[in-house]
């Protein structure tokens, strides 16, 4: 049986109205108190959600970044965004976009970064864990651990360096 020209205007017609109904699946999002539970640093830090994106302030030592100088200042934000706590929750907050970590001396920024959702599949996750975790272990005595992690770091993120601190 073939459908009548009315018919088929009628679904033509409708048709965009029940698209747009359908139930809104926005994801959920942590509060910037979930976001330091997760991180549970001994360093001062602060959290905040802009939009979909949690951002992570973390106060780096002045020493840290006169004695490493360089290295030190562009090396943080990846310390804590190649980790278990932001790999957690990027799994439990399905509207997280990003995280991004700001690190800072005083009232000055230092080096920021931002990790997007779907930059990592689960084998560069490993990688990251691996990379960051040695970096955490071992960065002191073997600098370039350090300089790898910023590599990778620099591989998956957006990034920013303050001139001042990094510049050679």
């Amino acid at each position: 049986m073939k459908p009548s020209p009315r018919a088929l205007l009628t679904v033509l017609v409708c048709a965009p109205t029940f698209v747009g109904c359908a139930p809104s699946t926005e994801g959920s999002l942590p509060t910037p108190d979930e976001v330091l539970e997760y991180y549970e640093s001994a360093l001062a830090m602060d959290a905040e959600i802009s939009g979909n994106v949690a951002v992570v302030h973390v106060d780096q030592d002045a020493d840290q970044i006169l004695r490493g100088g360089l290295l030190w200042a562009k090396v943080g934000p990846y310390v804590y965004l190649f980790s278990e706590p932001t790999k957690a929750l990027f799994e439990d907050f399905d509207g997280l976009a990003a995280v991004r970590v700001i690190t800072n001396v005083g009232d000055t920024e230092i080096a920021n970064a931002l990790l997007a959702y779907d930059e990592l599949s689960e084998v560069l996750w490993a990688r990251s864990l691996n990379i960051a975790g040695r970096a955490r272990l071992e960065g002191t005595n073997r600098m370039t651990l350090l300089e790898d992690l910023v590599d990778w770091g620099e591989s998956h993120t957006e990034f920013s360096y303050n001139e001042r601190y990094t510049r050679r």
